[in-house]
């Protein structure tokens, strides 16, 4: 059981040894944190997508700035959801994938949740003041035992995938996965409704576009007559080979579409009860998804399965761009510059809670084991430079290994450079991922120097892990290919 008091008496005693502070605004800003499930890099209006209407993400797009090299810190659910929570690598905490049955978990050689004793984004809110609230999807542990979502920091809670209050039952209508995201929304609403007068902060995690997809007669409606194209000259080389191989794209982009367009509308009611309460500038909003888009060979996601990397390589499970790289949409009015197209600064799941802790005037905890930095001059206009590299492990097979979607099972990106590379030093590939962002040009061949100073960072970085079960596998030369798709 966590024990926020002492989490509050250690960030007084942080701030008196020299850990001090940053100087809060005038007036702390709430905080909204959008994530949806497996949303594609290029699945949004302003995205550039053929066929889904979402004027709200676009609303968003325009009254903000869009970070166009923002990546998740895995290639699947849990583990990102869990780098987004602590700001750390979740190879560090042995979440290697989702969270499943205990079974599952022990053979993957992973715990069976999130250790609730790790400091948290809404624990480091709540001792400057924030009210917390945690709507949606939570999936970082579940079953006997398992702690509930205010045993992270959150003060209320309505969830699905967890052990604690919630969203409702998804038997008890065909419907529910299709009406989720308003419940969710409907939820968030109330919350801000009570607390909109001190500072707060919310998780709205929605279940969609994670399969299984099947939207409301209403919904559908909306996309009756669309006649997809899998050679649409807007989607590039990699998307128009995968859309080439669907069994029928037109009623799997339809139900995608339709799932994707109920979302965006969901979220346009938030920004309306924004407005209507008259905090809309006094609020952040961050908008990402836990990874890129699910393939349509996982036997239960064909509709979900057709959602746009964009110009990238790659899909859920997979390293490459298409898996990691997702939207970064930051709306913060007169805050953050308002239609800023980001194509240069690198940004992670791991910035948030350093970032948002500055912003809210809390201070981070002495020792604490950040993998990301404090990119909040960056949000708002004044340029920034990463200086710590970002790193991936992936132990698990990949769909569409046929297809080039499986790389090495580590990854480094720094400055321009993205390395793939063997525990073992063997098989590197390096990209530099400004000028070639759909990886389809390896020139480790021709930059030695690169190669060998990335590959001694990324085995640096994987010898700091605790051990694995599983990574023993890979290292010794076979990949592990038993796995729940999620």
């Amino acid at each position: 059981m966590r024990n926020s008091l002492l989490l509050s008496v250690v960030i007084a005693i942080a701030g008196v040894s020299g850990v001090a502070a940053p100087d809060a605004p005038a007036r702390q800003p709430n905080v909204i944190f959008i994530l949806t499930d497996d949303q594609g890099w290029g699945d949004g209006g302003f995205a550039g997508h053929p066929y889904v209407k979402t004027p709200h993400l676009d609303r968003l797009a325009r009254e903000g700035s869009w970070f166009r090299q923002f990546y998740v810190a895995a290639t699947v659910c849990s583990p990102s959801r869990a780098a987004f929570m602590t700001s750390q690598e979740p190879a560090r905490h042995q979440i290697h994938g989702h969270f499943a049955t205990a079974e599952s978990n022990a053979a993957r050689s992973m715990p069976n949740w999130l250790d609730p004793d790790v400091t948290t984004l809404p624990d480091l809110l709540k001792t400057v003041g924030y009210a917390t609230a945690h709507f949606g999807k939570w999936h970082l542990g579940g079953g006997q035992d398992a702690p509930a979502p205010d045993e992270y920091g959150f003060d209320e809670s309505k969830t699905v995938n967890s052990s604690g209050p919630s969203l409702g039952n998804e038997s008890k209508s065909p419907f529910f996965r299709a009406e989720s995201t308003r419940l969710i929304v409907d939820e968030t609403i109330d919350f801000i409704r009570r607390h909109r007068d001190r500072p707060f902060y919310a998780n709205v995690w929605t279940l969609l576009p994670h399969a299984l997809l099947k939207p409301t007669p209403e919904q559908l409606a909306v996309y009756a007559d669309l006649e997809p194209r899998a050679d649409d000259p807007a989607f590039s080389t990699w998307m128009r080979n995968y859309l080439g191989n669907a069994e029928d794209l037109r009623s799997q982009m339809r139900v995608f579409c339709a799932s994707l367009t109920d979302l965006d509308t969901q979220i346009g009611r938030l920004l309306d009860a924004l407005d209507e309460f008259g905090i809309a500038d006094d609020t952040i909003i961050v908008f990402s998804s836990d990874n890129g888009p699910e393939d349509y060979r996982i036997r239960n996601a064909a509709n979900a399965g057709v959602g746009s990397t964009g110009p990238l390589r790659g899909r859920k499970r997979s390293m490459y761009e298409g898996g990691i790289r997702t939207f970064g949409l930051v709306r913060w009015p007169g805050k953050v510059p308002a239609g800023r197209v980001d194509e240069t600064s690198v940004m992670a799941a791991v910035d948030l809670l350093p970032t948002i802790a500055t912003l809210a005037g809390a201070a981070l905890p002495e020792g604490l084991a950040a993998d990301g930095e404090d990119l909040s001059g960056l949000w708002c206009g004044r340029p920034t430079v990463r200086k710590k590299p970002l790193h991936w492990e992936w132990l698990f097979g990949v769909q569409g290994t046929e297809d080039g979607y499986m790389p090495p099972a580590l990854a480094v990106r720094d400055g321009d450079w993205k390395l793939f590379v063997n525990h073992d030093g063997t098989g590197a590939e390096l990209y530099r991922v400004p000028t070639d962002p759909g990886e389809s040009h390896d020139v480790a061949a021709t930059h030695p120097d690169n190669v060998k100073a990335l590959t001694e960072k990324a085995i640096a970085w994987a010898r700091s892990l605790p051990p694995s079960a599983a990574r023993d596998t890979v290292v010794a030369g076979g990949v592990v290919t038993k796995r729940t798709p999620r």
